[in-house]
């Protein structure tokens, strides 16, 4: 069966859909993607959700007060190379108004400009700052997650890791969506070669870029690499079923498992990457959504 019956029907008129991350398109692909994220962003109703823009330490952020104490520091995605704070605004908006929490959203610098570690000492600068500003912010410093979309989901979960070494603020929480997790070929990377939203050929290019060029990955770069993942805080991990990154979203899940972490992961299944910004009104999105605010609210809530 092709990957267009595979596809649930209210995504096969996307099929065709692909990212070019070569760098002789990366600037022209930037702009596309800012200006649609820009308008999108623009539209989206925000009932219930106070949403303001400040500068934490240099480094640009969007906070979204859906109400309550806990805090959730986001990573956007766009493969380490594309986005800004408006790329997963409607993510931001469902977390902080499902969730009643406080929603931080960093704006990283992205490769290949800006190689690893930028973006993730940047999440990780960002990070520090809320904790250590709490009483300004309103928020529990006592409870505080990190979540991320994507390349986004990577650095999420770096900050976790990061925080279990003692080398950031603890974390209460990781939520994961669709993360890029390992730089290495697994079966749905080959299989998945032509996929709508992301494909195989891109995550090459992702990592050629996020790495810059190094032939071989700086140590802490590449999650999916590490080997120790005792003590690391409780995780959310949703992928889609169509999608390059499949395979390690699962094998970090049940790597956690095994490590004794408490893992809630969810495979959707008929859906590519980004489904959920593709069609966030889509029944199968709003179950996502769904989700993902409930496991922060426990998490966070009690």
């Amino acid at each position: 069966m092709g990957i267009d019956e595979r596809l649930a029907p209210a995504l096969r008129h996307l099929a065709g859909a692909r990212t070019d991350l070569s760098a002789e398109k990366l600037t022209a692909v930037r702009a596309s993607l800012d200006a649609r994220r820009r308008e999108t962003a623009r539209l989206l109703d925000c009932t219930g959700v106070q949403i303001t823009d400040e500068v934490a330490w240099g480094t640009g952020v969007r906070i979204y007060r859906g109400g309550g104490e806990p805090a959730v520091v986001f990573c956007h995605s766009g493969a380490f190379v594309l986005g800004n704070l408006d790329t997963d605004q409607h993510l931001c908006v469902e977390l902080a108004r499902r969730a009643r929490v406080t929603v931080i959203s960093v704006d990283y610098r992205l490769a290949p400009e800006h190689p690893y570690p930028a973006a993730l000492d940047d999440a990780g600068q960002v990070l520090d700052w809320v904790v250590e500003n709490a009483a300004v912010l309103g928020i529990d410093p006592d409870r505080v997650a990190v979540a991320g979309s994507s390349a986004g989901g990577s650095l999420a979960a770096g900050l976790a890791h990061r925080a279990a070494a003692g080398a950031a603020p603890p974390v209460a929480f990781q939520l994961l969506h669709q993360p890029v997790l390992d730089d290495r070929l697994t079966p749905s990377k080959d299989e998945f070669d032509s996929t709508p939203g992301f494909d195989g050929p891109a995550t090459r290019l992702m990592w050629r870029h996020y790495l810059g060029g190094a032939g071989a990955a700086p140590a802490g770069a590449v999650v999916g690499r590490r080997d120790e993942l005792a003590g690391l805080a409780p995780a959310f991990i949703s992928c889609a079923e169509l999608d390059p990154l499949r395979d390690e979203a699962v094998d970090y899940a049940l790597r956690l498992m095994w490590a004794g972490v408490a893992c809630e992961l969810h495979v959707f299944p008929g859906t590519c990457h980004g489904f959920e910004s593709l069609l966030p009104q889509w029944q199968t999105s709003g179950q996502l959504f769904a989700l993902q605010g409930a496991a922060l609210r426990r998490a966070l809530h009690g």
